[in-house]
C-alpha cells in the first residue's frame, strides 16, 4: 500500500491480430475475464504491426491468414526489427498441413495452434508463455562462458564470437536449457516439457525448427549444438570430445 492506496499488480498486455471479428472479440473477452489480461485487438497485419512497434506487449496472438500483410510477413517484420523483437508470438492457423505450421516457426513464431481450438487450451498456452517470461527476469541463474560463447541468463544477453546475437525468448530458453545440461543428451520431449512448459500438441518438429534457427544465428558456434540421431540434442563445450551424432 502506498499513500493509503492499494497498488495493483500490472496486468500482462496481449495483442491479438485476428481479422475474424467474432473470434477476436471472444479472445479479448475471455482473456480479460478469465485471466485478467489487458487485451488489444487489430484486424489487419498492417495495423497489428504498427501497434506492436508502437507499444510494449507481453505476448502476441497472430493469425496466419490476414488481409493484406499476412501473419508470416508480420512475424518476419517483427523479428527483423532493430535488435529483434523478443515478444513471444503464438500463431493461429486454419491450415492442417504441418509444412504450413513449420513455415511460421521458421519465420520466428514461438508456438502455433490450429483452428478450431478450445478456450481452455489457448488459455493454458498463453499462461505458460507469460509464466516463462516472468520467470526468466531476474532468475539469479548467473552466466555461462566457454570458447566464443557467453550467455547472461539474467540479462538475457548472448555473445557469440564477440558479437551480441538477438534471440527470441523461446530461442534463449532453449539454448539456456542445453547449456545448463551441457554434455548431456536431451530428448525432444524433454526439451518441449522444459522449454515450452506444457503438454505440447504441435509435435517435436517444433524443437528441430528452433534448433535450426539457433544454429543459423550462432554462426560457427552453432556446431556446438549436436544432433544425436534418434534421441535429441546435446550442447558440447569447446574441447570436449564429440559423441555419435
Amino acid at each position: 500500500m502506498t499513500g493509503g492506496r492499494v497498488v495493483e499488480k500490472a496486468r500482462k498486455k496481449i495483442l491479438v491480430i485476428e481479422d475474424e471479428a467474432d473470434l477476436a472479440a471472444s479472445l479479448k473477452y475471455n482473456l480479460e475475464k478469465e485471466a485478467g489480461y489487458a487485451v488489444t485487438t487489430a484486424s489487419s497485419g498492417e495495423e497489428g504491426l504498427a501497434l506492436a512497434r508502437q507499444k510494449s506487449f507481453d505476448l502476441l496472438i497472430l493469425d496466419l491468414m490476414l488481409p493484406g500483410m499476412d501473419g508470416l510477413e508480420v512475424c518476419r517484420a517483427l523479428r527483423a526489427s532493430a535488435g529483434g523483437s523478443e515478444v513471444p508470438i503464438l500463431m493461429l492457423t486454419a491450415r492442417v498441413d504441418e509444412s504450413d505450421k513449420l513455415v511460421g516457426l521458421e519465420m520466428g513464431a514461438d508456438d502455433y495452434m490450429t483452428k478450431p481450438f478450445s478456450l481452455k487450451e489457448i488459455l493454458a498456452r498463453v499462461k505458460a508463455h507469460l509464466r516463462r517470461t516472468s520467470r526468466s527476469a531476474g532468475s539469479g541463474e548467473g552466466a555461462y562462458r566457454g570458447g566464443d560463447l557467453e550467455m547472461d541468463f539474467d540479462g538475457h544477453v548472448l555473445i557469440s564470437g564477440g558479437v551480441e546475437v538477438p534471440l527470441t525468448r523461446m530461442e534463449f530458453a532453449l539454448l539456456a536449457a542445453l547449456i545448463k545440461n551441457r554434455g548431456r543428451v536431451l530428448t525432444r520431449d524433454h526439451l518441449l516439457e522444459k522449454v515450452w512448459g506444457y503438454e505440447y500438441y504441435g509435435g517435436t518438429r517444433t524443437v528441430d525448427v528452433h534448433v535450426r534457427r539457433l544454429r543459423k544465428k550462432l554462426g560457427r558456434t552453432g556446431s556446438q549444438i549436436e544432433t544425436v540421431v534418434g534421441v535429441g540434442y546435446r550442447f558440447r563445450e569447446v574441447g570436449a570430445a564429440s559423441g555419435s551424432a
